[in-house]
């Protein structure tokens, strides 16, 4: 997953980016927070649209008139993943580690 869009995810759970961990006990509270996100996503699908319309048409300095193919992922697809890690790490009383050599 990129960068920003687990940011956005590890927002949710006050956690940080680079190094972190999501322990076991907290792993069920983490599941419910984001399965409230990726619903609440859900309802707002256009919202989303636009946002990654404004960013895949407009460079740094300004519009740009090469525009390219947009892909659209939903949060619900790229949270997924993770949303079923944490629920085998609830299940199975395991921590869930990332940014740790």
């Amino acid at each position: 997953m990129y960068k920003e869009h687990a940011k956005r995810i590890l927002d949710l759970f006050h956690k940080d980016l680079d190094r972190g961990v999501i322990t076991a006990a907290e792993a069920g509270p983490a599941v419910a927070t984001l399965e409230k996100e990726i619903a609440e996503s859900r309802q707002h699908p256009v919202s989303e649209e636009v946002k990654r319309d404004v960013h895949a048409h407009h460079g740094d300095v300004g519009d740009d008139a090469e525009h390219e193919g947009m892909e659209v992922v939903s949060f619900a697809t790229r949270a997924y993943p993770l949303l079923e890690m944490l629920r085998a790490a609830r299940d199975g009383g395991h921590d869930v580690l990332w940014g740790v050599a």
